[in-house]
């Protein structure tokens, strides 16, 4: 299946951004990019089973609005291990929650925050069991 999104990867680590157009998804991406993630792809998301890669039309190449389309080293597949909900965060301590469709952990950030790459690398270190949470998304 084919999803509109953007996939970032930290090792083999999946991490699945999702919404509408505009919501910030590639400068979200880009940001994790810079704090050592690599890129798996852009704008569109080839899903098959749990392993994400890019469209072959689309492998290491980024669009940053305003700038033009770049060529970045990409990872061809990563294990999807969370979906990232871009808007208005939700709750202050959340319930575990599940991307229905993917069958994935799925959390909701604020893409405009300046912590928000950091959210997304402590989410997915602690779904990878590098990092320990007592409370809140990850612990039932």
């Amino acid at each position: 299946m084919i999803l509109y999104g953007s996939c970032a990867a930290l090792d083999d680590d999946g991490v699945l951004l999702l919404g509408p157009s505009g919501s910030g998804k590639s400068d979200l991406l880009l940001r994790l990019l810079d704090r050592g993630f690599s890129l798996v792809s852009d704008d569109q998301v080839s899903i098959e089973g749990e392993f994400a890669s890019a469209p072959p039309s689309l492998l290491g190449i980024i669009e940053l609005r305003g700038l033009g389309l770049f060529k970045v080293p990409a990872t061809r597949i990563a294990r999807l291990r969370l979906a990232v909900q871009l808007g208005n965060e939700q709750d202050r301590l959340p319930f575990p929650k599940r991307n229905a469709e993917l069958n994935v952990p799925e959390i909701f950030i604020d893409p405009r925050l300046d912590s928000a790459p950091i959210k997304v690398q402590w989410a997915l270190d602690t779904i990878a069991g590098r990092r320990e949470q007592v409370c809140g998304c990850f612990v039932s």
